[in-house]
């Protein structure tokens, strides 16, 4: 893969070295994701995304998600608005609202006037299969698992990939390394899960911080943003227009009806270009 040209972007913090494969490249390896995601020998980032050909009649392309230790994703918010900001860079999007295919889906784009950009990311999914989350038979408000010796309450939903939310009193103070990787080793979640850490400091606004699966903590996250919103709507705990604060930025999510699509905005910002030559 020498001569890999590459972008670097970042979305409220959560970073990424973005792709371009619709030159027939093959996808990255594990190994050469890892390479690429080291922040000491490699590029540095917590996602690499590639930009491939659209799936789908409409759409103008379509991207992949590749988590730092090399294994899949099946959605990233902060990663769509990158690619959806590259492709407009690029040329192939338009400058209004187009459509982009992820793994999970398509999903409408739509370019706000203060820069930022607005994907639709679906109907949130509660069902216990859809997460998926083993062991309970019908969703519910919250759960209860038996984690290391402590008892951990946490609502569960699928954004595309899987979700646990634990609402803590301060994120300040929330052990969201040694939690998030607690849970994340539970049987209950055959597939790991994205854990969240959230902080209501007012019915408008969420306090998060996430620690997602391949990766660690990131700085933001687009799905754990719309995650923690969906499951504190459901609680009565937030209004359904909410701004959701991470350590690397701010995201609004607007969710209208139980039955409707989640939208978030926020920003999509490049850092530098480059080429892979190892």
């Amino acid at each position: 893969m020498s001569g890999l040209r590459f972008s670097k972007m970042h979305g409220a913090g959560n970073d990424f070295v973005v792709l371009d494969l619709r030159g027939g490249r093959p996808a990255p390896g594990a190994a050469l994701c890892r390479a690429l995601a080291d922040r000491h020998t490699g590029v540095g980032c917590d996602q690499i995304l590639t930009v491939e050909a659209p799936r789908e009649a409409g759409s103008v392309a379509s991207y992949r998600i590749w988590n730092a230790d090399g294994s899949a994703s099946g959605q990233c918010g902060n990663g769509a608005r990158c690619v959806a900001a590259w492709l407009r860079r690029d040329g192939a999007a338009p400058t209004g609202a187009f459509a982009l295919d992820s793994p999970a889906g398509t999903h409408a784009v739509e370019a706000l006037p203060d820069g930022r950009l607005r994907v639709a990311l679906g109907v949130p999914r509660f069902e216990p299969a859809a997460v998926p989350l083993v062991g309970f038979d019908a969703a519910r408000e919250t759960y209860r698992l038996r984690v290391e010796g402590r008892e951990v309450a946490f609502g569960a939903v699928s954004m595309g990939n899987p979700h646990a939310v634990i609402e803590v009193p301060s994120v300040d103070d929330a052990p969201v390394a040694e939690l998030g990787a607690a849970l994340q080793r539970q049987p209950a979640f055959p597939e790991s899960v994205n854990v969240g850490f959230a902080e209501v400091a007012g019915r408008d606004r969420i306090r998060l911080r996430v620690y997602e699966r391949g990766v660690g903590e990131t700085l933001a996250c687009g799905s754990g943003a719309s995650a923690a919103a969906a499951v504190l709507v459901r609680r009565g705990r937030v209004d359904r227009r909410v701004r959701v604060e991470l350590p690397g930025g701010a995201l609004d999510i607007d969710w209208p009806a139980d039955d409707a699509g989640l939208t978030m905005a926020g920003p999509a910002a490049f850092v530098f270009e480059g080429e892979w030559i190892a």
